[in-house]
C-alpha cells in the first residue's frame, strides 16, 4: 500500500524533528512502552487495547499480512505517535480505509499530531482508496478539529459504543472523507496532485 511513499521521512515540528517510519516487528517493544504510557482514555482511539502484549503481537501479524499499514512517529528514537491505515480487501467495503491515530501526551499541542495525521492521510491517498473514515470519542475535540481541517465530516454518532477499562461507556463519533469526490473535483480543475499533503 505504500509504493508511492518512501520511509523513513523527517519533518520539523514545534517538538523538534520527528521521523516517520513504517512499523515492523522489531518495533514491538518500543510500541508497547509507548502504549503503556498513554492515558487509558487515549487508547479508545483504537478498537483494541494495544498496551496488551498479545494484542500488539496480533497487530504486527496483521501488518506482516498486509492488512494494515502503521506509521510510527519517533522523536530522538522514542515512539511518540502512531498512525494506522486499515483496509479490508475481503469486505463489502474494499474501497474504504480507516485511519487510527494516537500521539503521546508530551508532544501534544506541538503539531506532531497534525504532521502524523497528514502523513497517514497521504499514505491512505496513495493507496487508491475512495473513502476514509476515522472514529473517536466525542470529547476528543482537538482530534476531531484536526481531522475536520483535513476535510473529514461527521457522519454518525454511536451512543455507548465503547467501554473503557473502568467499565464506563463512551459515545463515538465517526467522521468520513470522500477522497474520490475530492480527487475528481481537483482533476476537473487541473490540479490532480493537490490532494496529496507534502
Amino acid at each position: 500500500m505504500s509504493e508511492t511513499r518512501s520511509y523513513p521521512r523527517r519533518v520539523n515540528t514545534e517538538a523538534g524533528e520527528i521521523e516517520f517510519d513504517l512499523m515492523r516487528r522489531a518495533d514491538e517493544a518500543a510500541v508497547l512502552a509507548f502504549a503503556k504510557a498513554l492515558p487509558t482514555h487515549d487508547l479508545l482511539f483504537l478498537p483494541r487495547n494495544i498496551s496488551q502484549p498479545k494484542v500488539l503481537s496480533a497487530w504486527i501479524n496483521e501488518i506482516e499480512a498486509g492488512d494494515i499499514v502503521s506509521l510510527l512517529a519517533r522523536k530522538g528514537g522514542a515512539v511518540v505517535g502512531c498512525g494506522t491505515l486499515v483496509k479490508d480487501s475481503r469486505s463489502w467495503s474494499p474501497h474504504v480505509g480507516e485511519i487510527r491515530m494516537v500521539v503521546s501526551l508530551d508532544v501534544r499541542g506541538q503539531r506532531v499530531g497534525r504532521a502524523l495525521s497528514q502523513e497517514t492521510f497521504a499514505l491512505a491517498l496513495s493507496s487508491g482508496l475512495e473513502k476514509l473514515s476515522v472514529q473517536m470519542t466525542v470529547d476528543q475535540r482537538a482530534a476531531i478539529a484536526l481531522f475536520e481541517s483535513l476535510g473529514f465530516k461527521a457522519e454518525a454518532l454511536l451512543r455507548d459504543h465503547v467501554r473503557d477499562a473502568a467499565g464506563q461507556k463512551h459515545d463515538i463519533v465517526v467522521l468520513g472523507h470522500n477522497v474520490a469526490q475530492v480527487r475528481a473535483q481537483l482533476e476537473a480543475y487541473g490540479l490532480p496532485g493537490a490532494v496529496m499533503p507534502s
